[in-house]
């Protein structure tokens, strides 16, 4: 996926969501961000930020009844475009009539490290792996593993 995609699904002119920075980015750490969003339907955007620091993205995926922070219930995750690092401070209204509108708010943020990879992306090219988040709510270990197509399942590690 890539920050194209999300570009071009959205008018700039109407919508209030950042169009995404063009220089490299160097963080760190790496973060995270999971924003609560009352679209057509309510659901939770979970994102880590690249590892490649001139790829200055989150990567994302939608999960329609947000994280579970129990180590027994899995939730699925499915992967949907690359937003650019600065929607990690998005909140707002998206328009009615542009994509995905609706509220926007952040339900938790921090950092994260990567635990079985050295990047996120190596993670997501093994279809399977682990981080540690440092957020408010999502502390700990977690990990995303992938099932079909785009849909992954978002699960809490027992600490």
């Amino acid at each position: 996926m890539s920050l194209k995609d999300y570009q071009q699904k959205r008018d700039f002119s109407k919508t209030p969501e950042p169009v995404g920075e063009k220089e490299p980015v160097k963080s760190s750490p790496l973060i995270f961000v999971c924003q609560e969003h009352y679209a057509t339907h309510h659901h939770f955007d979970f994102r880590l930020q690249s590892s490649d620091p001139l790829a200055p993205v989150l990567i994302s995926w939608a999960v329609p009844k947000g994280p579970s922070l129990d180590p027994g219930v899995k939730r699925l995750a499915m992967r949907v475009e690359d937003h650019p690092k600065d929607y990690s401070g998005f909140e707002g209204e998206i328009p009615p009539g542009e994509y995905g509108a609706g509220t926007v708010s952040i339900w938790d943020k921090g950092s994260y490290q990567m635990e079985d990879f050295p990047t996120i992306e190596e993670g997501l090219a093994q279809g399977a792996f682990s981080f540690t988040l440092y957020g408010e709510k999502m502390k700990g270990r977690w990990r995303l593993v992938k099932m079909q197509g785009e849909n992954w399942l978002l699960i809490k590690g027992k600490d």
